[in-house]
């Protein structure tokens, strides 16, 4: 089993890389990564995310701090590391002119710790294990985006590994492929691998990452369990009425914020530490006819929105 549980599989302190000119891509990085996770890396362009991942797996020296994976430090020990880790970055390097088995065996060769005589066996298991099976013998350079995502994470599971690092793992998939890769991570969590992946999709995090840390201008803002990030939010409350200008006022006269009335819909802010059935109470007592009184609970996008002060760029 190797480390105990309880050495974290990522663990960065103080991380920082300013590049020339002074820019900060990595601002004072301190990460903590649980053993058997699936982790979420969140955070718009520029955020930081890839330079960070950059650093873990030792392709980019960090200007101060230090970095440990499976609790050893990179990039000092990167070569003892990296062979427990797959990893997806930035897209998968791949040869057009070869086959999807082809490109997967010139992986694995080139893997010193990578047994030659099981090759074909995992080539074909891990074609398999992300959907490529029947598209095994056509050339690369006639896959789609998708398909060489799916492929790159097939490279990246040609043997048992540790911990997974996806950068976008679901980009240029259809909705089906995304699906499949969900399922393909959450598989890989229950066997025990802990997996971190950058996203700027949501939902997608909010599905199946356990953990999350939420990265804005190169400096980390928040990092816990998913449940525990949105707890930290009170949801909005929702009440459906004909009545809904009456309705506006009486919440604003109890001390509800950003009151919104589309139709016969009303959503706000619920007024802090007062009791909710008092509220609808006093709906009541207006003469406001209730049709529904609801609080919907806070999601990761409300808690992302809180941290940073901005939306989320779901398309890029």
């Amino acid at each position: 089993m190797g480390q105990p549980q309880t050495v974290p599989a990522i663990r960065t302190r103080g991380l920082t890389k300013r590049y020339g000119g002074g820019q900060l891509a990595v601002d004072g990085l301190d990460l903590t990564v649980p053993a058997g996770s699936v982790f979420g890396f969140l955070g718009p362009n520029g955020s930081g995310k890839t330079t960070t991942i950059r650093m873990l797996m030792g392709l980019v020296a960090p200007t101060s701090g230090t970095a440990q994976v499976l609790g050893r430090p990179v990039p000092r020990s990167v070569r003892t590391v990296l062979p427990q880790v797959g990893a997806l970055i930035e897209g998968p390097a791949l040869y057009g002119f070869l086959s999807g088995r082809d490109n997967l065996v010139r992986y694995d060769s080139a893997d010193p710790t990578a047994d030659p005589r099981t090759r074909r066996e995992r080539v074909g298991a891990a074609l398999d294990r992300v959907g490529l099976a029947a598209a095994a013998g056509r050339k690369a350079r006639a896959y789609s985006l998708g398909m060489k995502q799916r492929l790159g994470l097939a490279a990246a599971l040609l043997q048992p590994r540790r911990l997974l690092v996806l950068d976008e793992p679901t980009n240029g998939l259809d909705p089906q492929g995304m699906r499949e890769i969900r399922s393909l991570v959450r598989e890989l969590a229950s066997d025990g691998t802990t997996v971190f992946l950058s996203s700027h999709l949501l939902d997608e995090i909010e599905q199946i990452c356990t953990h999350a840390a939420v990265m804005a201008r190169g400096r980390l803002l928040a990092q816990g369990t998913v449940a525990d990030l949105a707890e930290g939010l009170r949801g909005r409350l929702v009440v459906t009425t004909p009545d809904a200008g009456a309705a506006a006022g009486v919440l604003k006269e109890r001390g509800a914020t950003d009151v919104d009335v589309t139709g016969d819909r009303l959503t706000a802010e619920p007024p802090p530490g007062r009791d909710l059935a008092e509220v609808n109470a006093a709906l009541v007592a207006a003469g406001v006819r209730v049709r529904g009184f609801v609080v919907e609970r806070a999601s990761l996008e409300d808690a992302f929105v809180a941290l940073t002060g901005e939306g989320f760029d779901v398309a890029g």
